[in-house]
């Protein structure tokens, strides 16, 4: 371990420290427990530990569910149990496992089996070909053909694994393109600007937006169906991905007038490639219709799973394949989120900070800029592993006063969005990373580009989401 990892673990063990043995008026909480100051000290361990990524991201999550386990639980150690009056109420350790069943979790998982069967049998590859083969020869058309295609990928597979794709399917472009044209930075920053967008469009385009819609249900018991959720966010998305186009194509003007794209992508033709093919395109539709059907998206993810697994299409090996390290993440920070609620103390925030006089405005847009500055240089998935929990306590203690701006959900989602625009340097996000060491884009470029889409981003965003939420569409 670094100097600098070490540093961050130190800091991190000793700020818990401090806030583990503080005397429970230091807080200023009135009702405060000994529990409850215990996950008060997790969170701020578990903030420290994402920030500092002294530790994996995933690791911590995992570290902090045992902790609380061991601390806050009706299974703790004996010794951590006070005969005091304020010890307070633990946590049953069955509700803290299950957050690593949560039904999103489950969502989530499916939506990376059908990403991996995808790519095991070059669905990607050959439905990337039919669907940018329409966009023809001409740069700027070219370019925008990359984006929307981007998008829709990164709405249903790992952002990351979306741009990786497109990325390798570019890169023989951008080295044909003149080395003194602008063209070939707009199209490099297209992929990332694209992939990050793109997975706000389903509940399953990136982490944030599972641990908002997991919040939702589990603590403020709001539930947001899969076609809900997409019948507003692919439409903002594609509105956003537009306007960036077009600021791209101004900024990164194309010195030659056409670009040939060859993929090499076609569609197998055995009987296990068809059963992809119907699985693939019968659970999207599902996903879409499930107030229709009946039929919770999280179960839905689950057809997928049981069907390839008993065709032999999804073995034991794909299975390692699984990102299981963003599920444990995105697991963490329901375990938080749990943690705030069964003891009690987000009740007690709620009454000890006087929300219902702050402006709902100013708590809107003060998160949103908040999560969006924090994922610039942290992981977007841990800042809203551990805002969203926070600002769900925060909504559901202002419901009244966030109801003129669509409720507590445009509060939550809000925070989703901001962590999926936030994209201004190159370790923002994983595409962000992947098409700057391609070696094509200077990292002022990234930066005009990404606060731009930033900005555009979150004024639409909240803007979408105060109108759908006043009108009941989400």
């Amino acid at each position: 371990m670094d100097s600098k990892k070490l540093i961050g673990l130190a800091i991190s063990v000793v700020l818990t420290l401090i806030a583990w043995f503080l005397p429970l008026d230091s807080f200023g909480i009135p009702g405060l427990t000994i529990i409850e100051q215990r996950v008060i000290a997790l969170f701020i361990f578990a903030a420290c530990m994402w920030i500092s990524e002294a530790i994996p991201i995933w690791t911590t999550s995992v570290l902090v569910l045992v902790l609380m386990l061991l601390t806050t639980s009706d299974s703790m150690f004996n010794f951590m149990k006070v005969d005091d009056v304020l010890f307070g109420t633990p946590i049953k350790n069955k509700a803290l496992m299950a957050s690593f069943a949560d039904p999103t979790i489950m969502l989530f998982m499916g939506g990376f089996v059908l990403a991996i069967t995808a790519t095991k049998y070059k669905l990607d590859a050959a439905l990337a070909k039919v669907m940018l083969a329409p966009f023809g020869t001409r740069s700027e058309i070219v370019m925008l053909g990359f984006i929307l295609v981007t998008a829709i990928f990164s709405m249903f597979m790992s952002n990351t694994a979306t741009a990786a794709m497109m990325l390798a399917i570019l890169t023989p472009v951008l080295s044909s393109l003149p080395a003194d044209g602008k063209g070939r930075i707009g199209l490099a920053l297209s992929i990332p600007i694209a992939a990050n967008v793109g997975g706000i469009g389903t509940p399953i385009g990136t982490p944030p937006n599972a641990i908002a819609k997991g919040n939702l249900e589990n603590l403020l018991g709001i539930n947001i169906g899969f076609g809900d959720w997409a019948m507003v966010m692919i439409p903002l998305a594609m509105v956003v991905l537009l306007i960036m186009w077009f600021v791209l194509i101004k900024m990164f003007p194309f010195s030659q007038k056409n670009i040939k794209i060859e993929i090499d992508g076609e569609f197998e033709k055995s009987p296990k490639a068809y059963i992809v093919y119907i699985t693939f395109a019968l659970t999207i539709l599902l996903w879409v219709t499930d107030k229709l059907t009946g039929v919770n998206a999280n179960v839905v993810a689950l057809i997928p799973f049981a069907v390839f697994s008993v065709c032999g299409i999804f073995t034991k090996e794909d299975l390692r394949l699984i990102d299981w390290d963003v599920l444990w993440l995105v697991a963490g920070g329901f375990a938080l989120g749990i943690g705030l609620d069964k003891t009690g103390l987000a009740e007690h925030l709620v009454n000890a900070i006087p929300f219902n006089t702050w402006s709902p405005l100013v708590v809107l847009v003060g998160s949103g800029l908040l999560c969006i500055v924090m994922s610039t240089f942290m992981s977007n998935s841990a800042t809203a592993a551990l805002l969203i929990p926070i600002l769900a306590a925060v909504g559901s203690g202002m419901e009244a006063e966030l109801l003129p701006f669509g409720g507590a959900k445009t509060l939550l989602i809000g925070l989703a969005l901001s962590a999926s625009f936030a994209m201004a340097l190159p370790i923002s996000t994983p595409p962000n990373a992947l098409a700057y060491a391609k070696g094509f884009i200077q990292q002022k470029d990234m930066a005009i580009v990404g606060i731009i889409a930033g900005v555009v981003g979150m004024l639409l965003g909240y803007v979408v989401l105060v109108f759908v939420g006043k009108a009941g569409l989400l």
